[in-house]
């Protein structure tokens, strides 16, 4: 569900019992995994930003301080989330859904508390603040109300009693949720022990989303990571013992031409001795506002065209012998099939890739044009105006089979993907 601010125009209304709380909003952190969004996880804010924050690829958090937030202050934005359930749930049946959450009832909230949802009311942040919020919970409720999400990018590094606290606060007060998930570092993982996991994981922590990105240590050291391959391990096998479902995140092309085999066979080992539950790919896409970009054409790092990402992932599909669930759920992905349940799954997965490759050059481009086109529409709607000559550009060079067909390609694709994260 969408909320425009003008949505206050329709009518119907419904008065929050404002006595209730001093506040109807609560914070939220930039991101969160795409399988949290599917399934519209609740957003707790339990840290802001990131701890470590040296990534050369990362954009989400430079120039910002990691901050620990305090119990109590969490548990307020919690307290918050569930006092807005309830009034959702109470709009709903006063406006005779039986419980039903849609857009009527946040059109009819938003008429109802103008003071809230208005611009003219109140500050414009404050406002995106509470309307973010009320779409977050409706959301949320109206996907079944089952999963939470504790932001932002390493959650584990709170103090354990502290972390045990907000679980149990989430849970006696939203009792409805089944699954609570957030990331976490490596390093973090590694330095808990399985006694501390085990706690957590017992207090309602499900599932910790772990970013490897490579298990090559060279790859790990040029890229700032602050882990190495062998705390990877370490870290997702304290997790994986412990009982928490483990999804970890690789990168391909993050070695880029240099570095490719190995990133792609060292990941592979590390994952093979890991053993997460789950394997999310999310390829390289190198965003202007990132150290890494600065390094791009440079002998130290030149970055895969298409065809070459697809081979790599291919050269780690097949070197991988564990048993987890690889999936491609995210834009920034050519081949969004690729996916299956290792290992029964991994020959379909490598005929997939096959069947790409054996295209020929021609069809090759114009499958990846078409595949990033649909990709960039279907997040944002519509296309800017220099995206949209680029396209031309690389369809026309498509038409006529023109020798720089593959470098215009190229130069679309590496402007639709500044849209993906």
């Amino acid at each position: 569900m969408v909320l425009n601010h003008n949505d206050g125009s329709a009518s119907g209304a419904y008065r929050i019992d404002t006595t209730r709380s001093k506040r109807w909003c609560y914070e939220m952190g930039p991101i969160r995994p795409p399988s949290e969004g599917r399934d519209h996880s609740l957003l707790i804010r339990a840290t802001r930003h990131c701890p470590w924050n040296r990534c050369r690829f990362c954009p989400v958090y430079k120039g910002q301080k990691f901050e620990y937030r305090s119990v109590a202050e969490v548990k307020d934005d919690i307290d918050v989330a569930r006092d807005l359930a309830d009034e959702l749930k109470a709009a709903s049946w006063r406006l005779g859904l039986g419980g039903k959450i849609d857009r009527t009832v946040l059109v009819a909230i938003v008429n109802g508390n103008p003071e809230l949802y208005r611009g003219d009311s109140t500050d414009p942040a404050t406002v995106e603040l509470c309307a973010g919020s009320l779409v977050n919970v409706a959301n949320w409720l109206a996907s079944g109300g089952r999963t939470a999400f504790l932001q932002d990018a390493d959650t584990l590094i709170m103090r354990v009693p502290e972390l045990l606290e907000v679980l149990r606060h989430l849970k006696s007060g939203l009792p409805s949720i089944e699954r609570v998930t957030s990331y976490a570092r490596a390093k973090t993982a590694s330095r808990r022990s399985l006694a501390e996991l085990k706690e957590l994981h017992d207090a309602g922590l499900s599932r910790l989303h772990v970013g490897l990105e490579s298990g090559s240590d060279e790859v790990l050291r040029y890229m700032e990571k602050g882990v190495t391959a062998e705390e990877h391990i370490r870290g997702g096998r304290v997790v994986v013992e412990a009982g928490i479902s483990l999804s970890e995140y690789v990168m391909p092309g993050l070695g880029g031409k240099r570095w490719s085999e190995s990133h792609a066979l060292e990941s592979a080992r590390v994952l093979n001795a890991i053993g997460p539950n789950f394997i999310r790919l999310r390829s390289l896409g190198v965003r202007k506002n990132t150290p890494l970009h600065e390094q791009m054409g440079s002998a130290d790092f030149q970055i895969l065209d298409e065809d070459e990402m697809v081979s790599e992932i291919g050269l780690l599909i097949e070197n991988l012998d564990c048993h987890s669930y690889l999936t491609s759920d995210q834009m920034s992905n050519l081949l969004w099939e690729v996916e299956g349940q290792l290992p029964e799954d991994k020959h379909a997965m490598l005929e997939t890739i096959s069947r790409y490759l054996a295209k020929a050059p021609m069809d090759r481009l114009r499958f990846c044009l078409e595949r990033r086109r649909r990709s960039f529409y279907n997040i944002y709607g519509g296309f800017p105006a220099e995206i949209l000559e680029l396209l031309e550009r690389a369809n026309e060079a498509i038409g006529r089979e023109s020798p720089d067909a593959a470098q215009k390609v190229n130069e679309a694709i590496g402007a639709i993907k500044q849209g993906f994260l």
